[in-house]
């Protein structure tokens, strides 16, 4: 076993090895003294024939997430080693292998991640004086690809803007001047950025004949960035990923472009002095029912767009849902039944989906038919494409609810996964399990009115197990369809067909109880992973309507207006209010300001007044006003 362990650590030497020995992850040698320190873990000793104990520490298996997460945050790799047979079965060494490496940037388990907030692993490829980007989140899906044309410029806010939790490239030296805070970085081989390997990567994951069905061409340098992340997350997650379903190519010239220094000075998505969500412009905006939603949110926050028409229909819908209370609210309470519907799907390639991660599922579901409806109810075009794109999974449903029982416990080895009267064999053996008794004392009572030998009677021992024992003085009464057991001296005993049965069915029923439910939930799984894509369609369009709810709600609340665009080079506010200080200081009511700049002689305006008089607040004030109207928002 520890000849096992050795090789293969040997393959993973960057990581610490989590080796599964029954219900422990087990760790060894460096990585056992690593983690016992990291972790508070005590450190013991295993005899495996060397001259001195090897060190080593463990956690129980349920609780090795909590224990991985740890060690994320602290920045280390995690290699998961399982059992890949049954001990009970095996002959010799139980086989086992890594089959995940859990790394800070490919968290999938949702009690680990921030619900508002995505976890991206990025990939950096220079190439000359450009870099091709690409990021994706393995929690939930998205995967998008970027290109600057100058690196040595945009890198670094580019950097500030993703917030990557760990990044791959193929040019440490470049990357590391743009690096303003610490993050997991790996360097990968130059291999993975050559052109026919990040070709294939791609071409082979999506399932399509050419770069150009991708939005892509052999030009395009981006492609070198997706392809060798996606060989990167092929050999660390060892999954094929199937809710990586789409590379959305961004689209930077369409969104507008904030550095570092103005996003943290705008506090877009946290404060400037405490580092916190309360204060921020997304803390303001944020009224999410679904963290889908809110993640969607923030994303816009991070990206103001600059396509007036684009801006329009967002503004559009925003003032349809703002206008229309009863609809508005009747929607939210329907999209608080909405689970995080994206990292359930996540879940579905990690083979992780519970059943309680199915009935969230079914609720979710269970929202699009009566989103559709009130979506349907708004004649604004924004909106009804929505409704259109919506589609009521009945088929699913269906099967959900009556597969998953609704009191279903957390894991699967617990039994009770499966809802009663959904597969009539489970039922036999759960009946078996808990009325064995019973079947046999009905058996036996029918033996004895069927064949008149009044004291038959069915009886078990471990060497021969159930029987019919029959006396000596009965034997001219016993049926043809009795097959002797066993002949003492003052009885017979027999069985029958049936008794057989019924004993295979008894003492074999809790644990193939257990198999077939296994065998039954992979099915309610490999038909949720049939409709990833439609799942992800719905997601993302309840995500969507719900981040416009938020900004109507926040328009509606705080009394805001319908900002117009304009593409004359003029800013005109009027009794224009700080959006964060108005709802932060409440002691006495803000004083409204008005602004006007334009091309020609109020390009520039020059603030005057003494210290803490609101010059920075009045700044800041134009900048965020400007900023809400490009995010869709009324301001």
């Amino acid at each position: 076993m520890m000849r096992q362990y050795l090789e293969l650590k040997e393959k993973y030497q960057d990581c610490i090895l989590f080796f599964r020995l029954g219900d422990f992850y087990e760790m060894f040698f460096d990585d056992a003294k690593l983690a016992s320190k990291e972790l508070e873990l005590t450190l013991t000793g295993k005899d495996c024939g060397l001259s001195e104990r090897a060190p080593m520490c463990g956690v129980p298996y349920h609780a090795a997430s909590a224990y991985i997460s740890r060690l994320i945050e602290k920045g280390y790799k995690v290699a998961v080693c399982e059992q890949l047979t049954d001990p009970a079965l095996s002959k010799g060494l139980v086989e086992r292998d890594v089959i995940r490496i859990v790394t800070p940037g490919t968290v999938a388990d949702p009690s680990q991640l921030d619900e508002k907030s995505a976890c991206y692993v990025l990939c950096v490829a220079f190439v000359g004086k450009a870099a091709a980007l690409a990021y994706a989140d393995v929690s939930t899906g998205e995967l998008i690809a970027h290109l600057l044309p100058d690196a040595q410029r945009t890198l670094r806010d580019e950097l500030m803007r993703i917030r990557p939790r760990e990044i791959v490239t193929n040019d440490m030296a470049k990357l590391t001047p743009h690096l303003g805070e610490t993050v997991s970085c790996t360097v990968l081989p130059d291999s993975d950025f050559q052109k026919k390997n990040a070709q294939r990567a791609l071409l082979e994951h999506f399932k399509v004949p050419s770069l150009t069905a991708l939005g892509l061409d052999e030009r395009d340098r981006r492609y070198l960035a997706a392809g060798a992340l996606l060989i990167y997350l092929n050999d660390t997650q060892k999954n094929a990923l199937p809710h990586l379903t789409q590379l959305t190519i961004y689209q930077g010239e369409r969104t507008m472009f904030l550095d570092r220094m103005t996003r943290r000075n705008l506090e877009l998505v946290e404060s400037l002095r405490a580092g916190e969500r309360r204060g921020s412009l997304l803390w303001l905006l944020d009224r999410a029912h679904t963290a889908m939603g809110a993640r969607l949110l923030r994303s816009w926050v991070e990206n103001p767009m600059i396509d007036r028409k684009a801006i329009e229909t967002r503004l559009d819908a925003v003032e349809a849902l703002k206008d229309n209370y009863m609809a508005a609210e009747e929607m939210g309470q329907a999209l608080e039944n909405v689970a995080d519907m994206e990292r359930l799907l996540g879940k579905i390639s990690y083979n992780s989906l519970t059943a309680r991660d199915c009935l969230a599922l079914l609720r979710s579901l269970k929202a699009v038919a009566p989103v559709k409806e009130l979506l349907d109810r708004f004649e604004t075009t924004a909106i009804q494409a929505l409704a259109h794109t919506l589609t009521p999974l009945e088929s699913l449903c269906d099967l959900l609810e009556r597969a998953i029982d609704p009191d279903a416990p957390i894991l699967l080895s617990d039994g009770g996964v499966i809802r009663a009267g959904y597969s009539a064999e489970l039922d036999e053996y759960r009946d078996a399990a808990a009325n064995g008794k019973q079947w046999i004392l009905n058996l036996e009572a029918a033996e004895r009115q069927e064949t008149g030998i009044k004291n038959l009677r069915i009886q078990y021992n471990r060497v021969f197990g159930y029987y019919i024992e029959v006396t000596k003085s009965n034997l001219d009464l016993v049926p043809l369809r009795y097959s002797r057991k066993q002949t003492l001296a003052g009885a017979e005993r027999y069985v029958t067909p049936e008794l057989q049965e019924i004993e295979h069915k008894i003492l074999n029923a809790q644990q193939m109880a257990l198999t077939l439910e296994s065998t039954l939930f992979a099915s309610v799984r490999e038909a949720i992973a049939a409709e990833i894509g439609a799942v992800q369609q719905n997601a993302m369009v309840l995500k969507t309507a719900d981040a416009l709810l938020s900004l109507a709600q926040v328009a509606r609340e705080n009394d805001y207006v319908k900002p117009t665009i304009n593409e004359d080079g003029v800013l005109t506010i009027v009794e224009g209010r700080h959006p964060i200080v108005e709802r932060t200081v409440t002691d006495a009511p803000f004083v409204p300001n008005d602004v006007t700049m334009d091309t020609g002689d109020n390009r520039m305006l020059i603030i005057t007044g003494p210290n803490m008089a609101g010059k920075s607040t009045y700044m800041r004030q134009v900048a965020l006003i400007t900023l809400m109207a490009h995010i869709g928002s009324f301001v």
